[in-house]
């Protein structure tokens, strides 16, 4: 995305890195999944789930978790039922499925695949960290086994397979080699690499990205997915830099619901993806997307969550209103919308909004009595900026308007 020319962006002094090679991310979105894990949110009924399909879709999403067929007849149902909806609706997303590495979860998958009659992708999810492995009383040789017999499963029901590691960010190097080879051997297509525990940094991702584009893929034609989680606040940071280091797919949820702090967020990442010059898409329908899953999950997004939250483009502070004001007045809406804002609000559909508050200034008040249809003068600026130094909060349109 282009700045205004007055900007000097120094996220862009050394240039894009040059092993990009104009690559462009795949996402694929977990909302559905591994959004709804997290115990503070409500399933959403399968219309609901119908319509985020779409809303995905349109978005420019390239791929979507349906959920864990394995997980009981309802899951399995709702699975189904997505695969229709997107099937009879030709829309240009690829479905995904989680499941654990056992013939169990597998079966339903083929038989979702047969009754809809296209592919279903299967996340195939084993544990590999030393901690895990301790506490199940796990060897490498029990994984390498399990790994073989559910690749071998998929390829001869032709279920297309992406081996994913669980807790892959604490995980030996020997361990990882075993899994993710033994599943290339028998057919896996991809391979996915899990901050399950949202352990990484972006210097560990960058790490854990390297070794394994050397050691595993190896020069080979195989599609290498991150899967990231927020534990410490780095899930997006995390994202971006996997897909710097060589990652192709990445994943993350809308509004970063999920299990304990949550995934990455994905409206964050296609954000950032689209400032950084990374990924093209409309983000005009993602505040309405944001505010339908809040909806649906009974998620109540904060207000000063990134752009799409209900301060992040609103003001009450006098300087930074008065900055806005004069950009408008020399009828540079481009101009106004950068001078206190990273984001564009005109990027998602939204613009800057000032209010008047006890740190409101004259240019506040202009403001808002333009933008409401009221002539303005003097005496009535005083009185309602008066109002507003004595009060503890943003003044509300109808306290205004009681005033006037």
């Amino acid at each position: 995305m282009n700045w205004p020319p007055l900007i000097h962006d120094w996220n862009r002094a050394g240039g894009a890195p040059a092993f990009l090679n104009n690559r462009v991310p795949l996402l694929l979105d977990e909302t559905l999944r591994d959004g709804l894990q997290s115990p503070s949110v409500r399933d959403p009924e399968i219309s609901a789930k119908r319509d985020l399909l779409h809303r995905l879709s349109k978005l420019g999403i390239h791929s979507i978790d349906l959920g864990m067929p394995g997980a009981g007849s309802k899951a399995s149902a709702a699975v189904k039922a997505l695969m229709l909806e997107i099937r009879d609706h030709r829309l240009p997303i690829s479905p995904n499925v989680a499941v654990r590495t056992l013939e169990a979860d597998l079966i339903h998958v083929a038989e979702i695949q047969q009754k809809v009659g296209m592919p279903l992708e299967v996340g195939a999810f084993l544990g590999s960290s030393p901690v895990r492995m301790d506490v199940e009383g796990w060897d490498v040789a029990f994984l390498v086994k399990t790994v073989r017999s559910a690749a071998i499963f998929c390829r001869l029901n032709a279920i297309p397979m992406m081996m994913v590691t669980e807790d892959t960010t604490r995980a030996n190097p020997d361990v990882l080699k075993a899994i993710y080879r033994t599943a290339l051997e028998e057919g896996a297509e991809g391979i996915c690499l899990s901050d399950t525990c949202g352990h990484s940094t972006p210097e560990g991702v960058r790490n854990l990205v390297r070794f394994i584009q050397e050691e595993v893929i190896e020069g080979q034609e195989i599609r290498m997915d991150w899967h990231g989680h927020n534990d410490r606040g780095l899930g997006v940071a995390n994202a971006i830099a996997a897909f710097e280091a060589g990652a192709d797919r990445l994943h993350g949820s809308i509004l970063g619901i999920g299990e304990r702090c949550g995934n990455v967020a994905l409206d964050q990442l296609m954000v950032n993806l689209i400032l950084m010059g990374y990924w093209q898409g409309d983000l005009t329908d993602l505040p309405a997307l944001g505010e339908r899953v809040a909806e649906l999950c009974d998620f109540e997004i904060p207000a000063n969550y990134p752009v799409l939250g209900r301060d992040a483009f609103r003001t009450g502070t006098g300087v930074h209103a008065a900055a806005i004001v004069k950009a408008l007045n020399r009828g540079d809406a481009q101009l106004a919308d950068a001078v206190y804002s990273a984001v564009p609000a005109s990027m998602v559909g939204r613009r800057q909004e000032i209010e008047i508050g006890p740190v409101a200034g004259h240019s506040n008040v202009v403001y808002w009595l333009e933008m409401n249809g009221h002539d303005v003068n003097e005496d009535r600026v005083n009185r309602i900026l008066d109002r507003a130094k004595h009060s503890n909060r943003i003044l509300t349109d109808a306290e205004i308007e009681a005033m006037l």
